[in-house]
């Protein structure tokens, strides 16, 4: 008794959270009319936007030290949207057209849609993962495993992707294409949030580089991606928000659910 007693005041706690100020680790969207905005209208709510990374494209020289040949490939990996464009940034400096014949793997279907601006998305094969994740793009690629593969990665990031290409003896090459830099954060950190919402791996990993004995204590956590997820739980931090899920393909219908009691 007295343990359900405990859980119905815990529950009752939780509901009773007030969320007034959200950071979000993102650049604030260039247009009013974002649904970010809408939601704080809603919610009566200070939404702040301080992106914790920056991304860095290499150049075309230091892409040439790698060695890899893009016309040896049959196949290439997009795990974002950097990837997508600092590719196609490369190559363009470095006056190498693409063969119309090349397959595209993508985490995401909006990754995947994402690549309309650099293709004839039509007339190209292009795959992705049904359900957004790592796992689901590697099932992907396994029925595709005699491909030649390039996979754009980050010189520092995680690489889920080439450890599976690696275990089932598929063919590749992991090219730098871009690198992570951790922004200044400890003016936005020193601000105070009741909510810091995370779209990136890289992101919790500049918390920590920024405070390394960071304490979540009341602060309540939000991850889009179920890489930026792991990565969230990973670090022994709470995750309170997540998506994409069934209900909530945006991290904006996510904090809606949260914010009106239906999560």
């Amino acid at each position: 008794m007295a343990k359900a007693v405990r859980s119905q005041k815990k529950s009752a706690e939780k509901k009773e959270v007030k969320i007034s100020r959200i950071l979000i680790t993102q650049p604030r969207p260039e247009t009013d009319k974002s649904p970010y905005f809408d939601l704080a209208k809603k919610y009566d709510l200070t939404l702040d936007f301080h992106p914790f990374i920056r991304v860095e494209g290499v150049s075309a020289k230091e892409f040439r030290k790698q060695r890899v040949d893009v016309s040896d490939y049959t196949a290439i990996i997009f795990s974002s949207r950097y990837a997508v464009d600092h590719f196609f940034r490369v190559c363009e400096e470095m006056k190498v057209k693409v063969s119309q014949d090349m397959k595209y793997f993508c985490i995401t279907e909006a990754v995947a849609l994402y690549l309309q601006k650099f293709i004839l998305y039509r007339k190209r094969k292009v795959f992705f993962s049904a359900d957004g994740s790592t796992g689901g793009l590697q099932d992907v690629i396994t029925k595709h495993k005699n491909e030649k593969y390039i996979l754009p990665v980050s010189d520092n990031g995680r690489n889920d992707v080439g450890n599976h290409l690696l275990k089932h003896n598929i063919k590749h090459a992991e090219v730098t294409l871009y690198r992570m830099v951790s922004n200044e954060i400890g003016e936005v950190m020193d601000s105070g949030y009741d909510l810091i919402v995370f779209f990136s791996p890289f992101s919790v990993q500049s918390l920590f580089e920024h405070d390394p004995s960071f304490k979540q204590n009341g602060t309540m956590i939000g991850a889009f991606g179920p890489t930026t997820s792991k990565a969230v739980e990973d670090s022994g931090m709470r995750l309170d928000i997540k998506a994409p899920a069934p209900n909530a393909p945006s991290m904006v219908s996510a904090l809606e659910l949260f914010l009106s009691g239906s999560k």
